[in-house]
């Protein structure tokens, strides 16, 4: 059954990946909001969707579709990450599953407050924890659970995206509406790292600065340090002379996990799991928005204890 969905955030950068996923899944977008009007990536998937760039329209329009007896099933969120937690609550007051991107929300109390709303409304919160579907991943979390039980696991965690001088100056620098870079880029790792190796024991920043953070996570089975940077002066020099300017690594016992590839299809995936009933919901995402809400707002220790090699390099 063809399901009806709304979306939120439609010039965002990562819409395209939500609009391909309702699309492959056989869905139809009714009508998507963003205050910018650069989305002519409509005409790819659903040329003939309603647009709005005022939320009080759009508003409007979901009552209207309401009283016409058009029912909304989802609505997806691509919105900045301060924004999350208000369109969430919109969704779900219209009658709607939400399915938002990572973070979900910035901190963990807005999670125990979108639980309520639930519990109100009936409906559900769904959010975008691809990493778990990835091969790579889901055979390293069988792998650990196959290893002797007191076994603990020592884990290099290294990400660089390089980005210019425009993220400092959209919302993404600010630390009040992205969560900083560890909140940004870092959460689903945070989330991968927790759901293969267990909940945080230990959690030390080491370096915290709006291009960089970087610290040390002590898991049940896993000892973590970790590295995320916007700053492509931290991308390794054989790597930049390739034309390259990210950089994603794992090393597990010395061992370097292969994930580079096969991220194309994950978001189509979790719309998959998500129309079977299968959505990972907000009590799946509340250990990793605890971690980097942690992460946000403890002092950096600087270089001592077990630390991530590259930070010698800053």
């Amino acid at each position: 059954m063809v399901k009806n969905f709304g979306l939120i955030g439609s010039a965002g950068y990562i819409a395209p990946r939500h609009l391909r996923a309702i699309k492959d899944t056989g869905n139809n977008l009714l009508a998507s909001l963003d205050n910018h009007d650069c989305v002519g990536i409509l005409d790819s998937y659903f040329p003939k969707s309603d647009f709005f760039i005022e939320f009080e329209r759009y508003d409007r329009h979901f009552d209207k579709l309401k009283r016409q007896g058009v029912k909304v099933d989802y609505v997806s969120i691509c919105t900045p990450n301060y924004l999350h937690d208000s369109h969430i609550r919109f969704a779900l007051r219209h009658g709607a599953d939400a399915i938002c991107e990572k973070p979900i929300v910035l901190n963990p109390w807005n999670v125990d407050a979108l639980a309520e709303i639930e519990k109100e409304t009936g409906r559900k919160v769904n959010t975008i924890l691809q990493l778990r579907y990835h091969p790579s991943i889901v055979a390293l979390k069988k792998k650990v659970e196959q290893a002797p039980k007191d076994k603990v696991f020592d884990i290099d965690l290294t990400y660089i995206t390089s980005r210019g001088n425009w993220y400092f100056i959209s919302w993404k620098g600010d630390l009040q509406k992205s969560g900083g870079v560890a909140t940004n880029i870092g959460v689903h790792f945070f989330d991968m790292l927790t759901w293969i190796f267990g909940d945080v024991q230990e959690n030390i920043v080491h370096v915290s600065r709006p291009d960089k953070a970087a610290g040390y996570l002590g898991l049940k089975r896993a000892r973590v340090r970790w590295f995320l940077s916007v700053d492509s002066a931290d991308v390794p020099a054989e790597i930049l002379a390739t034309g390259q300017r990210t950089y994603r690594s794992i090393e597990v016992e010395g061992d370097e996990l292969e994930f580079s590839g096969g991220f194309t299809d994950l978001h189509t995936v979790t719309y998959q799991e998500i129309l079977k009933g299968n959505g990972f919901g907000l009590a799946d995402s509340k250990v990793s928005i605890q971690t980097v809400h942690h992460i946000r707002n403890t002092t950096p220790i600087g270089l001592s204890g077990d630390y991530h090699p590259y930070c010698k390099n800053i």
